[in-house]
């Protein structure tokens, strides 16, 4: 009987695509495009984690068109830099893993100065995460929106991509229109979640049609959107159903709303003073040290903390599934292998230790990750990293930092 250790590091496919083993860089957010391009620091950084012995890299969020970008320093999928990605993905697979990129839109979690237009969702209204006005999106530009992503797909697989990831969780615009809080619309697109997933048929319509049984089609799609008025676990599995009807190689199983329930997404607390040192403007490093606390509470973290979720689409469903969410020892992954998940995606892990996985060949268990976020309050402003590796951080943060490790610790 073959032991969770000998599934760890065998090879497994994801539709037409073979990985070496059963670990997948997630698509965490690193802030390291510059004029929504790749750079070295890009490129570098996957490609260690690809030396580092995991069975696919995914570069994040990719915007489908100009309009999707949230961050400045997001990569924008374009003709323009195929060259570029190509550049990236080569080293990937000179190095033994597969390369994968997410794909996406934003919808309303952006703003006009990083858009270059009013920001658009499944509804108009107000974004206070912004913070900024959105507008409903016309059934033209929902039509041509899906044909954006079957677009972007094409441009993924002359990258050298060998999967695409759809983002169609945390209260990204496919997410907009699934989730009752943000999709108020009267039309065929809203109400029932069979038309609030219309726009989600329309677009794996494009995908898998683009993606031609050539690359892995992954989408992550949410458990619970982490609030009430949100999608739960029922409606979570009938959305996980369609996507497997409609062709999904595989899912990738989250949660969590960015713009309501971010740290649902990625738990425990987020470190407000280290958030707003790298901030510019000085309005909004003021408005969060202010209101911060109270915008992003802290969800507490412990080890696979989606697992008991995930086991309940785990058993709905047939297509492979990617567990996400608090895989940071050994221990962990082999708790989630243990359930019947094929794969298993990392994020903090793996910026910590971009060679976890060999680390984890050679018989280590933690990547040592301490959970405080310093990662993801920095990722606002500049390029991701660990604070056990970035080296410039002055006491004030050391401090706040340590503090929060004596908090979690006392919770233990």
């Amino acid at each position: 009987m073959e032991t969770e250790k000998d599934i760890l590091f065998s090879p497994a496919k994801i539709g037409p695509v073979t990985l070496r083993n059963r670990t997948i860089r997630s698509a965490a957010f690193e802030g390291m495009a510059d004029g929504n391009r790749p750079t070295q620091m890009l490129r570098d950084y996957h490609v260690s984690v690809a030396r580092g012995g995991v069975g696919m890299t995914t570069l994040a969020y990719a915007s489908v068109t100009r309009n999707g970008l949230s961050f400045k320093s997001q990569l924008w999928m374009r003709p323009e830099i195929v060259g570029e990605l190509r550049a990236i993905t080569d080293d990937i697979h000179q190095a033994g893993a597969k390369a994968s990129v997410q794909l996406g839109h934003c919808g309303n979690m952006s703003h006009k100065s990083t858009a270059g237009e009013t920001p658009i969702s499944a509804s108009g209204g107000f974004n206070l995460y912004s913070p900024t006005l959105v507008r409903k999106m016309r059934v033209d530009e929902i039509e041509e929106m899906a044909r954006s992503f079957g677009e972007a797909v094409r441009m993924a697989k002359d990258s050298g991509f060998d999967c695409v990831e759809i983002h169609a969780g945390h209260g990204y615009l496919i997410s907009q229109f699934l989730s009752p809080y943000t999709n108020r619309r009267r039309d065929c697109y809203g109400g029932s979640l069979d038309n609030r997933m219309r726009f989600m048929r329309m677009c794996m319509e494009q995908v898998m049609k683009a993606a031609n049984g050539e690359i892995g089609v992954l989408v992550k799609t949410n458990m619970r959107d982490g609030f009430r008025g949100g999608i739960e676990v029922p409606e979570a599995i009938t959305i996980a159903k369609e996507l497997e009807s409609l062709g999904a190689d595989a899912l990738v199983l989250s949660g969590g709303f960015v713009s309501k329930a971010p740290m649902y997404v990625m738990r425990g607390p987020m470190p407000i003073r280290s958030m707003t040192h790298y901030m510019s403007p000085w309005w909004l490093k003021y408005g969060v040290k202010m209101f911060g606390s109270m915008m992003i509470p802290t969800v507490p973290y412990r080890e696979t903390y989606f697992l008991d979720d995930a086991v309940k689409f785990r058993k709905e469903l047939k297509l492979p599934l990617v567990y996400v969410g608090g895989c940071s020892t050994r221990e962990g992954i082999d708790r989630v292998l243990a359930e019947g998940f094929e794969f298993i995606q990392m994020g903090r892990a793996l910026l910590r230790q971009p060679d976890f996985v060999n680390r984890m060949r050679q018989g280590e268990n933690s990547a040592g990750c301490d959970h405080v976020n310093y990662c993801i309050a920095r990722m606002y402003s500049r390029e991701m990293a660990c604070h056990h590796c970035a080296g410039d951080l002055p006491g004030s943060l050391i401090n706040e930092l340590e503090k929060l490790k004596r908090k979690a610790a006392r919770k233990v």
